[in-house]
């Protein structure tokens, strides 16, 4: 009587009734029933009575046959993989329980002595299993925390410890929460979530108080009682103190403790309090306030990294390359800020598993969808409107992200100060789509889509256009806790085309394209506390049409042409191993072999060599056939960081780096253009090279509330293209005449100084840079300055950002971006000569002189909606000034000649302030 009572104290049972003796073997069979009706069918053919909480059922269906079972045997199989066990009280009675199990005995002394709740009993049971007793003044100490019980408590479990494991969700996006520590304060044991936030912890048996504490993510606390291995997720909500650091919010540690040199990692957020053009988040504008980074000028696409040309520059979204990430000649960007999660930029210790560009790599991520909850993001602006959203597909399994926007733009050039742009129009639009799902704990696959389009007419007789395509599939495995696999399949293709219509015989169609390709199989491996390896291979195939011009109509006169297909292979197999050797030392070293192989069909033509090229220079030209190797190149790139740790606050680091470049960008504009092609290595082309050597130092004060740090660098390139002066790039089929190779240099120094925390925070960035180009020959066409070193087309030595953002409250808040750059150089007319009777200009040696400096101070007034949680959308309205002191800086000086006379004239983009407003609202 008294065990029943207890049953039925303990456990708070519904009850169903039935009897009968359960060492009598039963027939009976179920078919594809819930197990709670399971139990209904057992209770009318037996005569038992059955103690329970309905509530612990599962949904759980039944389907099963019992010719000759005992009792036993058959609610053991009905509870088999739930967390239900039972226990015969006599003959006519069961009792359930959920996750325990009922003891018939207490071990000697339990009435004598206090039982510690966090120590099993010292009583062993068959199987060597410890019944598991809680004292009640323990449960009384910690009954205000939420309790959560872990598996299902077996008498032929061994062990005093059990495996939890699981994974954090942010609440409010459904993304996975990494960094984030699970603690169990008293016994020292804690666990910290990875990249796809899963965690993994072992925990005594018993009650265990389990504390969460991450940057930006509620402080929790629960009692979690184990009883056997098991999951559990938990779903955190968002800090408010994350809303007050959502500038700057980031993991301020990281700088100083990692072995990397040269890189940041810069949140979509970042973007939102930033004054920028027409109130366009644009998280690669961003980027160029930081050290290092920069533009040829405002207005210009293309960005050049530590003395860098724009197309030295991997650009990646969801690693998938993108050729040209702006709109607009490079005042928006391509991607749509909705939709993107971060950037990681990486321009000093280049991670192995990239290759194929000397500069630098901007692996650009877009967003999970949200698995749990329809949400959505708009805004609406004086140029562009925008939206996105999150669609749950299978709940808490899958959900796809789709964002589009498009701009209505031909008011700003009707507004440019410029006759000839009255009549000028530009529209751009671009979609993106991203599916995730998690299969199950080891296997996720990604889907991801892009497109982008831009059409744009400067005159009136011809249409300019330009798109971008990518797709990109990830399947990432997990083998065991220590070892992982990413497998991606991704493809590229940037194309543009110019319809020239002037109703006249002289119409066209001109068009190019480049398509790639790629397969990357990377593994990562936690090898024990002290090394983690990563290694695989990748490969992409090119294929590169040139350019095709074509008559519009029958009666054009333009002949066709089309340059023939370039095609090629770009391979390397890399391995990188993350080395603690103390707690101070930290090495990060990697070697990577790159491949490049360009393939047939192709004719290539062969000069004589050590005399300039050219068609008198020609000695024949060789056909390969499809898929023929043409030439090969390639060869090592070591990838070397280190870090010393003086204190918890202060490293400094150092790293060298060397790489090759198979494809070069034909441009012989000052900065890069939407019409600019593409060249892959040949015969007559060969490879860029890089060597770059970084020091940094890296402090953190106040608790990492403050940052600074100091990074210098040195680069030297080989083969660097560069082009004889008026060389005719766009359909030139003997291309290799008109480009020039020779040896870059670069030098500098960043520094940075941040302020994370606090109503006034940001950033002061300032880069001393320069960047030098040498073109010798011992001919005179091939040699420019007298083959000494001058100036790069973007070597600005002076680049300083000041970007701060002062929250006056939680809703109001008021940001500057101010930027001096020194002008970049140009080359000028100095005079002019006659001869033969026809006068000519004479010009400076190239890059000589400078345009006048650059700077800017852009205001913006940040509101944003109150921060109820009960409401249909959280607003944010952005009123902004950009260049606010009306100040005209020359993007470009050209020279127009009046009355004989030669007079420089200035180019400008914005020369007064531009005020905008955008209205954001997430849903």
């Amino acid at each position: 009587m008294k065990k029943f009572l207890f049953a039925i104290l303990c456990c708070g049972f519904f009850s169903v009734s039935f009897s009968q003796d359960q060492n009598k073997n039963i027939a009976i069979s179920f078919e594809n029933e819930t197990l709670y009706n399971a139990l209904i069918k057992l209770e009318a053919q037996q005569n038992l009575q059955v103690y329970f909480a309905k509530e612990w059922i599962p949904e759980k269906m039944i389907s099963a046959n019992f010719a000759d079972a005992s009792l036993a045997d058959i609610l053991a199989e009905l509870f088999k993989d739930t967390l239900l066990n039972f226990y015969v009280l006599d003959d006519s009675t069961i009792v359930l329980t959920r996750n325990n199990i009922i003891y018939d005995s207490v071990p000697d002394g339990f009435f004598g002595k206090e039982i510690d709740t966090t120590v099993v009993v010292k009583k062993q049971r068959k199987g060597n299993v410890s019944p598991i007793f809680f004292s009640g003044q323990k449960t009384v100490k910690t009954k205000s925390f939420p309790t959560v019980r872990i598996g299902r408590e077996s008498a032929q479990a061994s062990g005093e410890t059990f495996e939890l494991r699981g994974k954090a969700i942010n609440l409010r996006t459904g993304n996975p929460i990494t960094n984030l520590t699970i603690l169990e304060k008293a016994k020292n044991i804690f666990a910290v979530t990875n990249d796809e936030g899963e965690y993994r912890i072992e925990l005594p048996v018993g009650v265990n108080l389990i504390e969460t504490k991450s940057l930006g993510i509620e402080d929790t606390k629960r009692n979690i009682v184990i009883y056997n291995n098991g999951t559990f997720d938990f779903m955190l909500d968002e800090s408010i103190e994350q809303l007050d650091e959502v500038v700057l919010e980031a993991n301020v540690a990281k700088n100083v403790e990692e072995a990397s040199t040269g890189n940041t990692k810069i949140d979509n957020e970042e973007s939102k309090n930033i004054p920028l053009v027409l109130g366009e988040r644009n998280i690669l504008k961003v980027a160029t306030s930081l050290p290092g980074i920069t533009t040829a000028g405002e207005g210009a696409a293309g960005y050049n990294v530590r003395g860098g040309k724009a197309d030295q520059n991997l650009i990646l979204l969801d690693q998938a390359v993108i050729y040209n990430p702006t709109h607009f000649f490079g005042i928006f960007e391509a991607l749509n800020p909705f939709t993107t999660k971060e950037a990681n930029i990486y321009k000093g210790n280049i991670p192995v598993e990239y290759g194929g560009r000397l500069s630098s790599v901007f692996d650009i991520t877009s967003k999970d969808a949200s698995v749990t909850d329809f949400k959505g993001e708009a805004s609406i602006g004086p140029v562009t409107s925008n939206l996105a959203l999150e669609v749950p597909v299978i709940k808490d399994k899958s959900g796809i992200l789709v964002g589009g926007r498009g701009a209505y733009s031909n008011w700003i050039l009707r507004s440019l100060d410029d006759e000839n742009l009255q009549n000028s129009e530009a529209s751009f639009y671009d979609v993106v789509a991203k599916y995730n799902h998690n299969i199950n704990e080891n296997n996720d696959v990604q889907l991801s889509g892009y497109f982008s389009n831009d059409r744009f007419s400067i005159t009136s007789d011809s249409i300019y256009g330009y798109t971008n395509r990518l797709f990109s599939a990830k399947w990432r495995h997990k083998f065991n806790d220590n070892t992982t696999a990413d497998i991606t399949l991704a493809n590229s293709q940037y194309q543009f085309d110019i319809e020239f219509d002037t109703n006249s015989i002289n119409d066209f169609d001109l068009g190019f394209k480049v398509e790639e390709t790629a397969f990357k199989y990377k593994m990562k491996s936690v090898v024990n506390s002290n090394h983690t390896l990563d290694y695989g291979v990748s490969g992409k195939l090119y294929s590169l049409n040139p350019g095709k011009i074509e008559p519009r109509g029958p009666d054009d006169i333009i002949s066709f042409l089309e340059i023939p297909e370039e095609r090629a292979f770009e391979g390397g197999i890399f391995l990188a191993d993350k080395f603690k050797v103390s707690d101070k030392l930290l090495f990060d070293v990697g070697l990577r072999y790159s491949f490049y192989a360009a393939l047939g069909a192709s004719n290539q033509r062969i000069y004589q060599e050590n005399v300039p090229r050219s068609e008198q220079t020609l000695i024949e030209t060789q056909a390969f056939d499809k898929n023929e190797v043409i030439e090969t190149y390639g060869g090592p790139e070591i990838r070397a960081g280190l870090r010393y740790l003086f204190t918890k606050d202060f490293s400094v680091k150092a790293s060298f780096n060397n790489s090759y470049q198979f494809i070069h960008l034909l441009s012989n504009n000052t900065t890069i253009s939407p019409i600019d092609t593409w060249k892959l290595s040949d015969l007559n082309i060969k490879p860029q090279q890089a060597n770059q050597y970084s020091l940094g130092f890296y402090k953190n004060f106040n608790g990492n509330d403050y940052e600074i740090s100091l990074e210098g660098f040195y680069k030297d390139q080989k083969n660097i293209l560069d082009f004889k002066t008026g060389a005719r790039l766009l359909l030139n089929e003997t291309i290799e005449t008109e480009v020039l190779q020779g040896e870059g240099q670069a030098y500098g120094a960043e520094l940075l100084v941040r302020k994370n925390a606090g109503k006034l925070n940001g950033w002061l960035s300032y880069t001393y840079s320069r960047s030098f180009f040498k073109l010798d020959s011992e001919f005179d066409e091939e040699r420019v300055n007298n083959g000494k070193f001058f100036p790069s087309n973007f070597d600005k030595p002076h680049d300083v950002s000041l970007v701060t953002n002062y929250k006056f409250t939680r809703r109001f808040s008021l940001s500057t971006n101010f930027v001096y750059q020194t002008g970049r150089p140009v080359t000028f007319p100095v005079g002019n000569f006659v001869f033969n009777g026809s006068e000519f200009v004479l010009f400076s040696d190239r890059n000589q002189f400078r345009i006048p400096d650059y700077f800017r101070l852009d205001l913006g007034f940040n509101v944003e909606g109150n921060h109820k949680k009960n409401k249909l959308a959280h607003s944010f309205w952005t009123v902004s000034i950009y260049n606010v002191l009306g100040r005209n800086n020359p993007y470009s000086v050209f020279f127009v000649t009046e009355a004989g006379e030669i007079r420089p004239l200035k180019s400008s983009i914005f020369a007064i302030p531009v005020p905008s407003i955008t209205y954001n609202f997430k849903f």
